[in-house]
């Protein structure tokens, strides 16, 4: 989002409480806050750098964007606690290209509440975030067929292919169950 002034935009604060990763196992967001928390997207070219700047614990600013109809905001630029300001200038923006890394993902499963849904920058539905902390992740077209699996209090698990590093766990969800017995406890 190169075009866009962050100083035009209104700005949010809050905790980073755990980081998410896209299929690749790359940084593409994180989530602001416990009692009511709040994603925050940003491109995976700007993985290295929130991987080295914010940490989880760190009150950080953001400023960008609020899709109609979902809950997150899609990041212009973040401010660390330091200050360090981590603007998204596009992939190419100094000059340097966003490398994809290729890394073997693994059948994964996991199971548990739903405790935020998960949206692409546009504020497209895209998964969703277990109580456990591993973020599921299929396509749109997917998930918005699937969006009841994928509201927050829903019980479910899910099976496909995934990574997990020290910054979190995500799959690409291949299938999802609800989890009758756990939602009526």
């Amino acid at each position: 989002m190169h075009w866009i002034d962050p100083d035009g935009l209104p700005e949010t604060r809050g905790t980073v409480t755990r980081f998410l990763l896209n299929p690749r196992g790359e940084l593409d967001g994180f989530v602001l806050g416990l009692r009511h928390p709040r994603q925050v997207h940003f491109p995976p070219h700007l993985s290295r750098q929130i991987a080295r700047y914010v940490a989880v614990g760190d009150e950080v600013r953001v400023r960008g964007v609020k899709p109609r109809g979902a809950d997150m905001i899609a990041a212009v630029s973040i401010t660390t606690k330091t200050g360090k300001v981590v603007l998204d200038e596009g992939p190419h923006g100094k000059g340097e290209k966003h490398h994809r890394p290729d890394v073997p993902r693994k059948p994964m499963q996991a199971s548990g509440e739903v405790v935020l849904s998960l949206y692409g920058p546009k504020g497209e539905l895209r998964g969703a975030l277990l109580d456990d902390g591993t973020s599921l992740r299929m396509p749109p077209h997917a998930a918005v067929e699937l969006a009841s699996y994928l509201a927050p209090g829903a019980h479910v698990q899910a099976w496909g292919h995934g990574i997990g590093n020290r910054h979190g766990r995500t799959i690409e969800v291949d299938e999802i169950a609800e989890l009758v017995d756990a939602a009526a406890a």
